[in-house]
């Protein structure tokens, strides 16, 4: 095996330079866009806007969040059905749960604050989301709730919060609690 040529000056300074700030800023407005995503999520189901709850069916009219997806995954033959019926059992425990998961993570990305127990919550949320899923009809391996939890994680990893939100703030704030970061 021969050993590879040193690195010039040039290589040295093109593998130590970043992505352009305006990649930075795009990954900003997508936490906010993503952030959106789940506080939309919540404000539909719990005001019934007509999008994806109808207004007879919003929480604040008794309606419950989880058990119409939940209880179409179970009669779709899922094979985690004995696990939805378990969580439905749990109800209003479950429907509280799930809101205010909803709630905080569509909050926290909105602002670009607590990244990291947005980050693992939300990518929580849609790994549950996308096995509730199943039997998947598009593609049978995977589907946007991956995608998108992968993507929560590398705002975590990237501090997505500090671009086009209150992220630096925040790590002021929080100081050596990094788990709150």
């Amino acid at each position: 095996m021969t050993a590879s040529p040193a690195p010039t000056t040039s290589t040295t300074q093109a593998l130590h330079t970043g992505p352009p700030p305006w990649g930075f800023t795009v990954l900003g407005v997508v936490r906010i866009l993503l952030g959106f995503t789940f506080l939309w999520a919540f404000l539909d189901k719990l005001f019934g806007l007509g999008f994806s709850t109808p207004s007879e069916r919003a929480w604040l009219n008794g309606g419950s969040p989880t058990s119409g997806f939940l209880g179409g995954s179970i009669e779709g033959g899922n094979p985690f059905a004995d696990f939805w019926k378990f969580w439905l059992s749990l109800n209003p425990f479950t429907d509280i749960l799930f809101m205010l998961g909803l709630l905080g993570i569509g909050v926290a990305l909105m602002l670009g604050v607590g990244m990291r127990v947005a980050a693992a919550s939300g990518t929580a949320m849609y790994l549950l989301m996308y096995l509730a899923a199943f039997p998947m009809t598009t593609n049978p391996l995977y589907d946007d709730h991956i995608i998108m939890a992968v993507v929560l994680i590398t705002m975590a990893g990237l501090a997505a919060g500090d671009y086009v939100g209150l992220g630096r703030r925040w790590r002021r704030l929080v100081k050596n609690n990094s788990f709150l970061i």
